[in-house]
Protein backbone atom coordinates (compact mmCIF):
# COMPACT_ATOMS: atom_id res chain seq x y z
CA UNK A 1 0.00 0.00 0.00
CA UNK A 2 2.52 2.20 0.90
CA UNK A 3 4.44 2.01 -2.28
CA UNK A 4 1.54 3.37 -4.34
CA UNK A 5 0.26 6.14 -1.16
CA UNK A 6 3.78 7.60 -1.04
CA UNK A 7 4.58 8.44 -4.56
CA UNK A 8 1.35 9.42 -5.14
CA UNK A 9 1.08 12.10 -2.29
CA UNK A 10 4.10 12.90 -2.88
CA UNK A 11 4.17 13.94 -6.28
CA UNK A 12 0.73 15.20 -5.99
CA UNK A 13 2.31 17.66 -3.43
CA UNK A 14 5.33 18.44 -5.38
CA UNK A 15 3.47 18.94 -8.20
CA UNK A 16 0.55 21.30 -6.18
CA UNK A 17 4.04 23.37 -5.15
CA UNK A 18 5.35 24.08 -8.46
CA UNK A 19 2.03 25.09 -9.59
CA UNK A 20 2.01 27.54 -6.31
CA UNK A 21 5.48 28.73 -7.20
CA UNK A 22 4.42 29.09 -10.74
CA UNK A 23 1.70 31.06 -9.84
CA UNK A 24 3.46 33.19 -7.16
CA UNK A 25 5.91 34.12 -9.98
CA UNK A 26 3.24 35.47 -12.53
CA UNK A 27 1.35 37.49 -10.25
CA UNK A 28 4.54 39.53 -9.07
CA UNK A 29 5.60 40.21 -12.67
CA UNK A 30 2.22 40.99 -13.46
CA UNK A 31 1.53 43.14 -10.41
CA UNK A 32 -1.35 45.16 -10.35
CA UNK A 33 -2.01 45.16 -14.23
CA UNK A 34 -3.90 41.51 -13.66
CA UNK A 35 -6.70 43.24 -12.00
CA UNK A 36 -6.69 46.91 -14.24
CA UNK A 37 -6.98 44.19 -16.94
CA UNK A 38 -9.96 42.19 -15.93
CA UNK A 39 -11.85 45.19 -14.87
CA UNK A 40 -10.79 47.30 -18.40
CA UNK A 41 -11.10 44.79 -20.89
CA UNK A 42 -14.80 43.36 -20.06
CA UNK A 43 -17.05 45.35 -22.13
CA UNK A 44 -17.96 42.60 -24.41
CA UNK A 45 -18.03 39.23 -24.37
CA UNK A 46 -14.99 38.36 -26.71
CA UNK A 47 -12.61 41.06 -25.23
CA UNK A 48 -13.78 39.27 -21.54
CA UNK A 49 -13.58 35.40 -23.16
CA UNK A 50 -9.47 36.95 -24.36
CA UNK A 51 -9.19 38.99 -21.19
CA UNK A 52 -10.08 35.17 -18.85
CA UNK A 53 -7.75 34.02 -20.98
CA UNK A 54 -5.02 35.83 -20.58
CA UNK A 55 -5.54 36.20 -16.81
CA UNK A 56 -5.69 32.52 -16.45
CA UNK A 57 -2.72 31.76 -17.87
CA UNK A 58 -0.96 33.98 -15.71
CA UNK A 59 -1.98 32.56 -12.92
CA UNK A 60 -2.14 28.88 -13.85
CA UNK A 61 -5.57 28.55 -12.77
CA UNK A 62 -9.15 29.03 -13.84
CA UNK A 63 -10.61 28.66 -10.38
CA UNK A 64 -8.21 31.55 -8.87
CA UNK A 65 -9.11 34.31 -11.84
CA UNK A 66 -13.29 32.82 -11.19
CA UNK A 67 -12.88 33.72 -7.65
CA UNK A 68 -10.74 37.04 -8.75
CA UNK A 69 -13.79 37.57 -10.36
CA UNK A 70 -16.26 37.10 -8.07
CA UNK A 71 -14.87 39.11 -5.60
CA UNK A 72 -15.19 41.68 -8.41
CA UNK A 73 -18.64 41.44 -8.84
CA UNK A 74 -19.59 41.34 -5.12
CA UNK A 75 -17.77 44.36 -4.61
CA UNK A 76 -19.44 45.92 -7.41
CA UNK A 77 -16.48 46.74 -9.55
CA UNK A 78 -18.12 45.07 -12.83
CA UNK A 79 -21.41 43.32 -13.39
CA UNK A 80 -22.72 39.37 -13.75
CA UNK A 81 -23.39 40.34 -17.37
CA UNK A 82 -19.90 41.53 -18.13
CA UNK A 83 -18.02 38.35 -16.33
CA UNK A 84 -19.66 35.92 -18.88
CA UNK A 85 -16.78 36.35 -21.53
CA UNK A 86 -13.78 36.32 -18.49
CA UNK A 87 -15.68 32.56 -17.29
CA UNK A 88 -15.61 31.51 -20.89
CA UNK A 89 -12.00 32.47 -21.30
CA UNK A 90 -10.52 30.63 -18.14
CA UNK A 91 -11.59 27.41 -19.47
CA UNK A 92 -9.48 27.92 -22.71
CA UNK A 93 -6.53 29.79 -20.58
CA UNK A 94 -6.69 26.66 -18.41
CA UNK A 95 -5.36 24.65 -20.82
CA UNK A 96 -2.04 26.14 -21.59
CA UNK A 97 -0.07 24.57 -18.62
CA UNK A 98 -1.67 20.89 -19.97
CA UNK A 99 -0.44 21.45 -23.80
CA UNK A 100 3.41 22.55 -21.87
CA UNK A 101 3.07 19.56 -20.17
CA UNK A 102 2.77 17.28 -23.39
CA UNK A 103 5.53 18.17 -24.17
CA UNK A 104 7.49 15.29 -22.71
CA UNK A 105 9.86 17.95 -20.88
CA UNK A 106 10.33 15.61 -17.88
CA UNK A 107 14.24 15.46 -18.20
CA UNK A 108 14.77 19.28 -18.04
CA UNK A 109 13.26 19.16 -14.49
CA UNK A 110 16.05 19.27 -12.38
CA UNK A 111 17.88 21.85 -14.40
CA UNK A 112 14.83 24.30 -14.19
CA UNK A 113 15.12 24.05 -10.66
CA UNK A 114 18.61 24.74 -10.30
CA UNK A 115 18.52 27.84 -13.27
CA UNK A 116 15.12 28.97 -11.09
CA UNK A 117 17.00 28.53 -7.70
CA UNK A 118 20.14 31.06 -9.20
CA UNK A 119 17.85 33.17 -10.55
CA UNK A 120 16.07 33.70 -7.33
CA UNK A 121 19.03 33.95 -5.49
CA UNK A 122 20.19 37.15 -7.87
CA UNK A 123 18.89 40.49 -6.02
CA UNK A 124 16.56 41.46 -9.18
CA UNK A 125 13.34 41.29 -9.41
CA UNK A 126 12.31 40.75 -12.79
CA UNK A 127 15.15 37.53 -12.49
CA UNK A 128 13.64 36.51 -9.15
CA UNK A 129 9.84 36.42 -10.56
CA UNK A 130 11.83 34.00 -13.13
CA UNK A 131 13.57 31.94 -11.28
CA UNK A 132 9.86 31.45 -9.46
CA UNK A 133 8.14 30.70 -12.51
CA UNK A 134 11.08 28.06 -13.57
CA UNK A 135 11.53 26.65 -10.58
CA UNK A 136 7.83 26.03 -10.74
CA UNK A 137 8.09 24.28 -13.30
CA UNK A 138 10.74 22.08 -12.16
CA UNK A 139 8.48 20.89 -9.82
CA UNK A 140 5.32 20.28 -11.61
CA UNK A 141 7.84 18.09 -13.87
CA UNK A 142 9.19 16.35 -10.97
CA UNK A 143 5.49 15.95 -9.71
CA UNK A 144 4.52 14.29 -13.11
CA UNK A 145 7.49 12.05 -12.72
CA UNK A 146 6.99 10.64 -8.98
CA UNK A 147 2.69 10.26 -9.53
CA UNK A 148 3.56 7.83 -12.51
CA UNK A 149 5.74 5.93 -10.24
CA UNK A 150 2.74 4.23 -8.73
CA UNK A 151 1.90 2.62 -12.35
CA UNK A 152 3.66 -0.27 -11.53
CA UNK A 153 2.34 -1.57 -8.27
CA UNK A 154 -0.99 -0.62 -9.36
CA UNK A 155 -0.71 -3.02 -12.32
CA UNK A 156 1.14 -6.02 -9.79
CA UNK A 157 -2.08 -5.82 -7.54
CA UNK A 158 -4.62 -4.95 -10.33
CA UNK A 159 -6.78 -3.12 -7.88
CA UNK A 160 -7.43 -0.32 -11.13
CA UNK A 161 -8.07 -3.49 -13.27
CA UNK A 162 -10.63 -4.71 -11.31
CA UNK A 163 -12.01 -1.48 -10.85
CA UNK A 164 -12.31 -0.97 -14.79
CA UNK A 165 -13.81 -4.69 -14.50
CA UNK A 166 -16.52 -4.04 -12.31
CA UNK A 167 -17.79 -0.73 -13.85
CA UNK A 168 -17.01 -2.25 -17.23
CA UNK A 169 -15.48 0.84 -18.04
CA UNK A 170 -18.25 3.12 -17.75
CA UNK A 171 -17.54 6.77 -18.95
CA UNK A 172 -19.32 8.46 -16.36
CA UNK A 173 -17.76 6.76 -13.71
CA UNK A 174 -15.00 8.55 -15.29
CA UNK A 175 -16.19 11.51 -15.20
CA UNK A 176 -17.82 11.31 -11.61
CA UNK A 177 -13.89 10.53 -10.73
CA UNK A 178 -12.56 13.47 -12.52
CA UNK A 179 -15.17 15.84 -10.70
CA UNK A 180 -14.74 13.96 -7.22
CA UNK A 181 -10.96 14.15 -7.32
CA UNK A 182 -10.57 17.86 -8.90
CA UNK A 183 -12.68 18.78 -6.06
CA UNK A 184 -10.45 17.09 -3.37
CA UNK A 185 -7.16 18.17 -4.37
CA UNK A 186 -8.02 21.35 -5.77
CA UNK A 187 -6.40 21.15 -9.16
CA UNK A 188 -7.95 20.31 -12.73
CA UNK A 189 -4.55 20.45 -13.90
CA UNK A 190 -3.05 17.73 -11.72
CA UNK A 191 -6.07 15.54 -12.19
CA UNK A 192 -5.44 15.91 -16.11
CA UNK A 193 -1.64 15.21 -15.45
CA UNK A 194 -1.76 12.24 -13.57
CA UNK A 195 -4.62 11.20 -16.69
CA UNK A 196 -2.02 11.87 -19.13
CA UNK A 197 0.24 9.64 -16.95
CA UNK A 198 -2.18 6.84 -16.55
CA UNK A 199 -2.91 6.25 -20.23
CA UNK A 200 0.82 7.12 -21.53
CA UNK A 201 1.50 3.85 -19.38
CA UNK A 202 -2.01 2.10 -20.66
CA UNK A 203 -3.38 2.01 -16.96
CA UNK A 204 -6.53 3.23 -18.32
CA UNK A 205 -8.09 3.32 -21.55
CA UNK A 206 -8.08 6.53 -23.95
CA UNK A 207 -12.30 6.67 -23.78
CA UNK A 208 -11.87 6.57 -19.96
CA UNK A 209 -9.11 9.28 -19.59
CA UNK A 210 -11.69 11.32 -22.13
CA UNK A 211 -14.26 11.00 -19.23
CA UNK A 212 -11.99 12.05 -16.57
CA UNK A 213 -10.94 15.15 -18.41
CA UNK A 214 -14.42 16.30 -19.17
CA UNK A 215 -15.28 15.28 -15.06
CA UNK A 216 -11.94 17.14 -13.94
CA UNK A 217 -13.39 20.56 -15.66
CA UNK A 218 -16.70 20.38 -13.66
CA UNK A 219 -14.29 19.88 -10.28
CA UNK A 220 -12.53 22.73 -10.39
CA UNK A 221 -15.91 24.70 -10.42
CA UNK A 222 -16.53 23.91 -6.56
CA UNK A 223 -13.99 26.71 -5.60
CA UNK A 224 -16.28 29.01 -7.33
CA UNK A 225 -19.09 27.59 -5.45
CA UNK A 226 -16.99 28.13 -2.04
CA UNK A 227 -15.78 31.83 -2.94
CA UNK A 228 -19.56 32.65 -3.64
CA UNK A 229 -21.34 31.62 -0.17
CA UNK A 230 -21.88 34.53 1.52
CA UNK A 231 -21.52 37.02 -1.55
CA UNK A 232 -24.06 38.69 -3.25
CA UNK A 233 -26.48 37.42 -6.11
CA UNK A 234 -24.33 39.17 -8.94
CA UNK A 235 -21.59 37.01 -7.16
CA UNK A 236 -23.48 33.65 -7.07
CA UNK A 237 -24.51 34.26 -10.57
CA UNK A 238 -20.62 34.03 -11.22
CA UNK A 239 -19.93 30.78 -9.61
CA UNK A 240 -23.55 29.43 -11.74
CA UNK A 241 -22.95 30.29 -14.76
CA UNK A 242 -19.02 28.37 -14.53
CA UNK A 243 -20.96 25.48 -13.08
CA UNK A 244 -23.92 25.58 -15.55
CA UNK A 245 -20.90 25.52 -18.87
CA UNK A 246 -19.43 23.02 -17.69
CA UNK A 247 -21.70 21.07 -16.89
CA UNK A 248 -23.47 21.57 -19.94
CA UNK A 249 -19.98 20.58 -21.76
CA UNK A 250 -19.95 17.46 -19.70
CA UNK A 251 -23.85 16.60 -21.10
CA UNK A 252 -23.11 17.42 -24.30
CA UNK A 253 -19.61 15.70 -25.36
CA UNK A 254 -19.38 13.03 -22.98
CA UNK A 255 -22.28 10.53 -25.24
CA UNK A 256 -19.67 11.55 -28.52
CA UNK A 257 -16.71 9.98 -26.32
CA UNK A 258 -16.92 6.74 -28.84
CA UNK A 259 -16.55 8.95 -31.30
CA UNK A 260 -13.83 11.06 -30.33
CA UNK A 261 -11.36 8.42 -28.75
CA UNK A 262 -10.65 7.45 -32.47
CA UNK A 263 -9.88 10.85 -33.66
CA UNK A 264 -7.28 11.33 -30.83
CA UNK A 265 -4.05 9.31 -32.99
CA UNK A 266 -4.78 12.35 -35.46
CA UNK A 267 -4.01 15.03 -32.83
CA UNK A 268 -0.72 13.40 -31.87
CA UNK A 269 0.99 10.05 -31.74
CA UNK A 270 2.09 10.55 -28.02
CA UNK A 271 -0.60 9.57 -25.41
CA UNK A 272 0.22 12.40 -23.22
CA UNK A 273 -0.28 14.63 -26.14
CA UNK A 274 -3.41 13.35 -27.25
CA UNK A 275 -5.08 14.08 -24.07
CA UNK A 276 -3.97 17.39 -23.81
CA UNK A 277 -5.27 18.41 -26.91
CA UNK A 278 -8.64 16.94 -26.85
CA UNK A 279 -8.96 18.93 -23.34
CA UNK A 280 -7.90 21.94 -25.68
CA UNK A 281 -10.24 21.15 -28.38
CA UNK A 282 -13.07 20.39 -25.83
CA UNK A 283 -12.87 23.87 -23.97
CA UNK A 284 -12.32 25.70 -27.02
CA UNK A 285 -15.12 24.38 -28.70
CA UNK A 286 -17.34 24.74 -25.50
CA UNK A 287 -16.43 28.68 -24.88
CA UNK A 288 -17.04 29.44 -28.55
CA UNK A 289 -20.20 28.09 -29.22
CA UNK A 290 -21.59 29.69 -25.75
CA UNK A 291 -19.87 32.89 -27.15
CA UNK A 292 -22.26 34.03 -29.64
CA UNK A 293 -25.23 33.63 -26.73
CA UNK A 294 -23.28 35.38 -24.15
CA UNK A 295 -26.07 37.61 -23.40
CA UNK A 296 -28.77 34.90 -23.96
CA UNK A 297 -26.60 32.73 -21.62
CA UNK A 298 -26.66 35.56 -18.70
CA UNK A 299 -30.16 35.81 -19.23
CA UNK A 300 -31.01 32.36 -18.52
CA UNK A 301 -28.92 32.45 -15.11
CA UNK A 302 -30.14 35.48 -14.25
CA UNK A 303 -33.65 33.55 -14.37
CA UNK A 304 -32.17 30.39 -12.19
CA UNK A 305 -31.07 32.55 -10.06
CA UNK A 306 -33.17 35.83 -9.79
CA UNK A 307 -32.77 38.80 -7.54
CA UNK A 308 -34.73 37.75 -3.75
CA UNK A 309 -37.94 39.55 -3.28
CA UNK A 310 -38.40 42.26 -1.02
CA UNK A 311 -41.01 41.80 1.57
Amino acid sequence: MKEIVIPLATGLAIFLFGMQLMRLGLELAAQDRLRSILLRFTKTPTRGMVTGMIATALLQSSSAVTVLTIGFVNAGMISFTHTIGIILGTNIGTTITTEILALKVEDFAVPLLLIGAVCYMIPWKGTQTTGLVLGGFGCIFLGMEAMQWIVEPLKSRGWLGAVMDVTGDNLWVGVLAGIVVTAIVQSGNAVIAMTMGFFATGLISLPFAIAIVLGSNAGTCVTGLLAAIGSNRGAKRVALAHLVLNVGGILLFAPLIGWIAPLAPLLSSHPAAQIAHIQTLYNLICSLLVLPFAGWFATFIDRLLPEQSRS
